[in-house]
């Protein structure tokens, strides 16, 4: 897939000019000194174009200032009741011994500062494009849940199954089972409402392309929820498996029940967080994206009257929700050089008014360049980089 900073090579750019070196100015959508670039009725989008999903799982009907006020709120909530568990479990580990309540203290202090991580990536990520980073800074969001899933990895995972294993050998009695059973009970009750939090929002926007909460979260570019999901849901299990741990050692006096329990709390940890870092490196390097959103994309601009076919089409995401966009087109008519710059320029401003693309460059095809459609992008499966032929 071409980054954006990599040249773009496409028939028709003999320069084969990497759009980010191209020095036109950012529009915004409010930016109309020019005369040129005035509303023109006949180069405006359709309303109804670009009003499918940003990846057939975000809801179109939702600003980008709701669908990060949501994910901000579940984040922070999950912060929250972490953060509460984290300290019960902690004294009912130092109380009663038990390793699978260690693993389960650690596996709360590491969702506790995640969240710290995940509250930075929705604040850095949603920022306003700006001179210095026309696309936005979605990118960062990204990158702050890469540290999120590496801090799941090593102060939950590792932490959890090193406790376990050198746990394995001590058959010291447990002094007290019943403050284990309090606190883990407690502590499921608080995990349930910030997952249920978490589901709600995921079964909502699932139910507007009719999918379950699971397939959404999985397919979605929105990786914050994707992170408390995940990890509220890993925390839901990993007390089952805790309460398992203490039981078996109550009920045949061995702790390696106990100490079992936290290997696999341990284990459980691992596999999220080698999920959610993988999510995030496939964003970060270019996610593929669905054929019915490339389809859409060659459709809204299909449908302009002043373009009169589209012979290469990028997207690649540049934040959740979020795409730059860069096409080959062949305009109508046969304007002077000086005018084809201009009607370029303008419908590059009316495409950047779509709440999904954040930054869009557009070029001419070349006479010889085969035209692609719709139905040839759904029928091949569609890629980040599709070219006609």
């Amino acid at each position: 897939m071409t980054g954006p900073d990599e040249p773009i090579g496409t028939p028709g750019d003999e320069r084969g000019e990497s759009p980010s070196r191209r020095s036109h100015p950012r529009r915004t959508g409010r930016d109309r000194g020019s005369p040129w670039l005035q509303d023109d009725p006949g180069w405006r989008l359709p309303a109804e174009s670009l009003a499918f999903a940003d990846d057939a799982v975000d809801a179109p009907d939702s600003s980008a200032a709701d669908k990060s006020g949501d994910s901000l709120f579940t984040v922070i909530l999950a912060f929250v009741v972490n953060g509460l568990i984290a300290v019960a479990k902690t004294a009912a580990a130092v109380i009663t011994g038990s390793a699978s309540m260690v693993a389960e203290s650690a596996h709360s202090w590491a969702d506790t500062g995640n969240e710290i991580f995940l509250i930075l990536a929705e604040r850095r990520g949603s920022r306003p494009r700006d001179d210095v980073h026309p696309r936005g800074y979605g990118r960062d969001t990204y990158i702050w849940s890469m540290f999120a899933a590496f801090g799941l990895f090593t102060a939950g995972a590792v932490v959890s199954i090193w406790h376990g294993i050198t746990e394995l050998g001590d058959d010291r009695p447990e002094t007290d089972y019943l403050i284990n059973y309090i606190v883990l009970a407690i502590a499921f009750v608080l995990e349930g409402i910030s997952f249920r939090q978490a589901f709600s929002q995921s079964r909502s926007k699932g139910r507007v392309y009719g999918v379950d909460p699971l397939e959404y979260v999985s397919a979605t570019s929105n990786t914050t929820l994707r992170a408390v999901f995940l990890e509220d849901a890993t925390a839901l299990i990993g007390l089952v498996l805790a309460a398992l741990g203490v039981g078996l050692h109550q009920l045949t006096g061995s702790a390696v029940y106990d100490a079992l329990g936290s290997i696999a709390v341990g284990l459980l940890l691992a596999f999220a967080a080698i999920f959610l870092i993988n999510r995030n490196r496939r964003y970060l390097l270019g996610e593929s994206l669905p054929p019915e959103l490339l389809a859409g994309v060659l459709e809204a601009l299909l449908q302009v009257p002043a373009v009169d076919r589209v012979t290469y089409l990028h997207l690649e995401y540049v934040g959740p929700a979020r795409f730059f966009v860069v096409a080959a087109i062949d305009l109508t008519g046969d304007d002077a050089e000086h005018m084809v710059a201009v009607r370029l320029r303008r419908l590059e401003a009316e495409l950047e008014k779509r709440e999904l693309i954040e930054d869009a460059v557009l070029t001419l095809s070349a006479p010889d360049e085969p035209s692609l459609t719709p139905e040839q992008l759904r029928r091949t499966g569609g890629s980040a980089d599709s070219r006609a032929g």
